[in-house]
């Protein structure tokens, strides 16, 4: 079995061109594909090279090492996970709805594609390189940002207890979905993440909602109840305004 070459050091073109754009688009998708097949100290551009019918010297024009070329391909995913989350949220539904809808997807779309992206995420999170470790610590406030609005506002409104701080009740979170993802990674047979999924939702609402139930329950009413009575409002408004309307301006 053949050494993988010295990851190399060079000045980085900068693509310009429109065939340049496409050819880092190109790298990039087919080192996705090498790095989710064969995780990172497997994987080699000597392959995605090949994969590609061009030259290694080729690659490493546009991308200064294997390292640099793993952190643009995971930060890519990132950005069109967060793109679909951000999308998708039910924004009008209850604090639980928007939970559940979180945790859910999270789930599911770190398996979308198969488990290869998703343990090199997971892997890669725990290496000691700075630079992975400066950009997913960026990549994960901006994933994590839907979450912690779900998790203030379910304070605010008395539905996720009060007594802890907001990064403990998202490390009780994010914590045991990690071990679903690393079981689905590890497991030999079929996994059934959507029943994973919500059986995880589950547990993690009861362990954040309040000890007093009975309160909890008549806060999410009232919670309910006022986000009905803002739709009507803002209904009538449309619906009481002439069409083609343009308020006069005050002297």
């Amino acid at each position: 079995m053949s050494t993988p070459p010295a990851e190399k050091t060079t000045t980085r073109r900068q693509p310009n061109s429109a065939k340049s754009q496409q050819r880092v688009r190109d790298i990039l998708r087919v080192g996705r594909e090498v790095l989710a097949e064969k995780g990172y100290e497997r994987a080699t551009t000597t392959e995605i090279a090949q994969r590609l019918a061009i030259s290694e010297a080729t690659v490493f024009s546009y991308f200064s090492s294997k390292r640099e070329l793993c952190v643009l391909i995971i930060s890519d995913w990132y950005d069109e996970i967060i793109a679909e989350v951000e999308a998708k949220l039910p924004r009008y539904a209850s604090v639980r709805e928007q939970f559940e809808f979180i945790v859910i997807n999270h789930l599911r779309l770190f398996l979308h594609n198969g488990t290869g992206l998703c343990a090199l995420v997971l892997s890669e999170g725990r290496t000691q390189s700075q630079e992975f470790g400066d950009t997913l610590i960026k990549l994960q406030r901006r994933y994590t940002s839907p979450l912690m609005e779900v998790l203030a506002r379910g304070q605010e409104t008395g539905l996720i207890r009060a007594d802890l701080p907001l990064r403990i009740l998202r490390s009780m979170v994010f914590g045991p979905m990690e071990h679903v993802l690393w079981d689905a990674v590890l497991a030999e047979h079929p996994y059934d993440i959507e029943t994973t999924a919500r059986q995880l939702s589950e547990l993690l609402w009861s362990a954040l909602t309040p000890a007093d139930v009975d309160v909890a329950a008549l806060m999410q009413f009232r919670y309910e109840v006022d986000q009905a009575s803002r739709k009507l409002e803002a209904q009538d408004k449309i619906e009481l305004t002439p069409p083609g309307y343009v308020p006069k301006k005050r002297a």
